[in-house]
């Protein structure tokens, strides 16, 4: 690594800097770090933070990527010996740190090594959908516990709406129950992947399909014109989110009763939904991982900014931290942390890899 950059110091300044609602005070803290290394930085339209450098033969293209928002609320952090509390700490600040010091230590023999750090990930992902980079490999920085994950599921939503006529309830069968159409929109649910699914994928195994939330009716004595409720998709390839909604439209329409109109609406997004990846563990970046001391071959447990790059060349996700440990939920939980550690050996790792990679 460069002597004068400390990625856990980097950190802690880091996790110290809101943002959760801006990421500008962010931004300038990482641009300031990069700068300050010599380096030119770019802030493209999409607000994403951009720096390479070049080696003098050709050579494969690696972008280091992660991002710089966090969820909210701000939690300042907190050091308690080997371990750092706060906002962000794990997600993804920690795997930002470890992607920093591994980008300012390796000098390319060959190729190209990139930074492009987005900054929406949390939400819109207008960031990264911004980003073309036609690289080689993606290392994609987020808590995994310094594993190397190859897959990790998509995530759709979107909303089922029934529309039926309004009567009295005295008089149910002078009307139209959307209640009624949404019972058996609901049982459907239950068996659209038996009859549409994609199937058990070999590392992710199979996909889920649920409702999360369910409105309806206006009074207590009226047949209900209209109910609605929102199903969460988690998907594996190779189903995309335009063969998902339509596969789920065809199978609802064909349970719900011919005088109930239903209708089958994603979710309002500017970019496309986070789909589903699947790299071959016997890639390129999987084996300089390993072979720099990353743990197991596995699945992320989390929808990623990685299914934006997966298209493009071989994607893996790897960085300190936990999604969840044996107490519960740690990213974007009241109780985030990092362990200090894992943090140094990570940027050990990653700048072993990426010389390996790059030599």
């Amino acid at each position: 690594m460069s002597e004068d950059f400390d990625p856990v110091g980097f950190l802690e300044r880091a996790v110290e800097t809101p943002s959760h609602e801006d990421v500008s005070a962010m931004r300038d803290l990482l641009v300031a770090e990069l700068e300050g290394e010599g380096l030119d930085v770019d802030i493209d339209e999409a607000g994403n933070t951009l720096a390479s450098k070049e080696g003098p033969e050709n050579g494969p293209h690696v972008v280091l990527n992660t991002h710089i928002d966090t969820v909210p609320p701000h939690i300042p952090p907190e050091r308690d010996g080997n371990v750092l509390r706060g906002r962000g700490s794990c997600d993804a600040k920690g795997p930002l740190a470890v992607l920093l010091a591994a980008f300012f230590a390796v000098e390319p023999e060959r190729g190209r090594l990139t930074l492009a750090v987005t900054p929406d990930e949390e939400t819109d992902s207008t960031g990264a959908h911004h980003l073309a980079l036609d690289a080689d490999y993606y290392v994609v920085g987020e808590p995994t516990e310094l594993d190397v994950c190859t897959a990790a599921r998509g995530r759709f939503q979107g909303t089922v709406t029934l529309s039926g006529v309004a009567a009295h309830a005295a008089e149910p069968e002078s009307g139209v129950s959307a209640i009624q159409g949404a019972a058996a929109a609901l049982r459907a649910v239950e068996t659209f992947d038996e009859a549409h699914g994609p199937g058990v994928h070999a590392a992710l195994g199979a996909p889920t399909l649920t409702a999360t939330t369910i409105e309806g009716g206006e009074a207590t004595n009226q047949i209900p014109a209209e109910c609605s409720f929102v199903i969460d998709r988690r998907s594996v390839p190779p189903e995309t989110a335009e063969g998902f909604f339509a596969a789920l439209r065809e199978h609802l329409r064909a349970a719900v009763p011919d005088d109930v109109d239903v209708t089958v609406t994603p979710q309002e997004r500017t970019t496309p939904f986070l789909e589903a990846f699947a790299t071959p563990e016997d890639s390129d970046v999987v084996a300089a991982l390993t072979d720099a001391g990353a743990g197991e071959v596995r699945p992320f447990g989390a929808a990623t900014e990685s299914s934006y790059f997966a298209n493009d060349a071989p994607t893996v996700v790897f960085g300190p931290g936990y999604l969840a440990d044996d107490e519960g939920a740690v990213a974007h939980a009241e109780r985030e942390y990092v362990d200090l550690p894992e943090v140094r050996e990570g940027a050990e790792i990653a700048t072993a890899a990426l010389r390996e990679l790059l030599a």
